[in-house]
């Protein structure tokens, strides 16, 4: 008997550990509920509740193969071990199959397994999966994980011109096994189940991802690098949710922005071109946490940041979360946020660098609350992004480019459609005024909208003082602990 331990790779297709399980005999399928450790993770009620909403639908294809999937509790992954060798002496497994993931605990806990299951003669197989390329295979010259973006995609590049990953074939049938599926629990302790509004936003399944794929690539990824950055668009793929769940792979993104650009990954279609970028920025942050595990345990990349002055202002990092800072782009972003589980990448880098630089409040809190709503929250893309924005972090912004969120807002949301939509007390000013409703003192509808929190000229000089006082030490390598 062959077990598939299933984590971030809810699918069927194109699932390296499902598809090298099925060929070696009879398979079983396991899912754990670690509602403990996800807790200590900060992840998000609306993302466990759409992975609970995709193992439903994944149990129902595996159930098409005859492969039962079975829900198991390891309240903490300390657990993970003594659970699945129980279950591994029940149904007599002879190895266990995963696709790897990544982070210091999940490297942990995965080690943890394998040596629990090696003492009892049953082996533990794991694949890449979630990545094109494998952490440590992509280095420099001196044999180092790169640290800058553009030299790492440039070695990306040269790899997939060489070889493109395969799309693995789903496995086929096999012959039914006395064994039943578990039912689904339709909540965890400790998750409150979202609205029904924020759920029909997400709707679970392949079928859904792959629907969306195609709609991105058939039409809109022409448009990609022209429309990504203006928030009342549809410019976006809308795969992020899809693609941290595992109910979609990024060879399978690759693949779709290949066909729709004739096979080309650094000419022809620049929408296409500047998609596959954001697949390999993905790449990289997930690459960058094996490299330098100290951005899994909440340490700045840039580690002379780690003297920086943060103010401890729990009123103004308040008004940042409940989206009352009185710069509408900032609480406009910041209510997306807290009714659909996802932000705008524009937005994001925008309300990261307010909060880091306008209020100094340490990247931590942002990073901290965002996993804590985003139903596409991923430790390295989330960290990265706001390691980026905070200037602490690899490839990040220079500590003196400071977003002013008013010209980010003309720019980038001109019309003002977007700060309307999430903030419809502002809907009677017009399209000069609605960026900055201080100018107009109160008038013409805005009364019942705060004041800004900060004056944005001063708060930028408090921040590049704050920054130019550190240690010029640049050191990002050494060591980790």
């Amino acid at each position: 008997m062959q077990l598939i331990w299933l984590r971030s790779d809810l699918r069927q297709h194109d699932n390296t550990a499902l598809a090298a399980a099925a060929a070696r005999g009879p398979t079983v399928a396991v899912y754990l509920l670690s509602p403990q450790q996800w807790l200590e993770h900060d992840d998000a009620p609306c993302k466990v509740d759409f992975w609970l909403r995709n193992l439903d639908e994944l149990s129902k294809s595996l159930a098409a193969l005859n492969i039962p999937l079975l829900i198991r509790t390891a309240a903490h992954w300390d657990q993970a071990p003594a659970e699945l060798l129980k279950l591994c002496r029940q149904l007599k497994v002879e190895a266990v199959h995963v696709n790897e993931e990544y982070g210091v605990h999940e490297s942990r806990r995965d080690a943890s397994v394998a040596d629990t299951l090696k003492a009892e003669g049953i082996t533990f197989h794991s694949y890449l999966d979630q990545l094109l390329f494998k952490p440590g295979s992509v280095l420099t010259k001196t044999g180092t994980y790169f640290k800058v973006f553009s030299q790492f995609r440039k070695v990306c590049y040269e790899r997939l011109h060489r070889s493109m990953p395969a799309l693995i074939p789903a496995p086929g049938k096999q012959a039914k096994l006395q064994i039943d599926s578990d039912p689904l629990p339709g909540s965890v302790t400790g998750f409150a189940t979202p609205n029904q509004a924020l759920r029909d936003l997400w709707p679970a399944g392949e079928q859904e991802a792959r629907r969306r794929l195609d709609t991105f690539t058939d039409a809109q990824i022409d448009y990609y690098q022209s429309e990504r950055d203006f928030p009342a668009k549809p410019g976006t793929s809308q795969l992020s949710a899809y693609l941290a769940a595992g109910v979609i792979s990024p060879r399978q993104c690759l693949h779709a922005a290949l066909q729709s650009n004739q096979g080309e990954f650094e000419s022809g279609k620049v929408g296409a071109v500047t998609w596959i970028n954001e697949l390999l920025w993905r790449e990289f942050y997930k690459h960058i946490l094996v490299g330098y595990p100290r951005v899994s345990r909440h340490r700045a990349f840039r580690q002379e940041t780690e003297a920086l002055a943060w103010r401890d202002a729990p009123d103004d990092l308040a008004a940042w979360q409940e989206a009352r800072t009185g710069l509408p782009i900032i609480d406009a972003a910041m209510r997306q946020l807290l009714e659909t589980g996802w932000m705008h990448n524009r937005l994001r880098m925008i309300v990261a660098m307010f909060l880091t630089k306008n209020l100094l409040i340490d990247w931590r809190e942002g990073e901290r609350f965002f996993m804590r709503h985003l139903i596409d929250g991923d430790l390295a893309a989330n960290n990265g992004g706001w390691q980026w924005s905070a200037s602490t972090g690899t490839d990040s912004a220079p500590y003196f480019r400071i977003f002013n969120p008013l010209s980010q807002s003309e720019k980038f949301d001109s019309e003002g459609l977007f700060i309307k939509h999430w903030l419809p007390e502002l809907a009677a000013l017009n399209k000069k005024e609605v960026h900055n409703p201080a100018d107009v003192g109160g008038l013409f509808g805005a009364a019942d909208y705060p004041s800004p929190i900060v004056n944005l000229s001063t708060s930028r000089q408090r921040a590049l003082a704050a920054f130019k006082s550190l240690p010029s030490r640049t050191s990002t390598g050494g060591d980790d602990e």
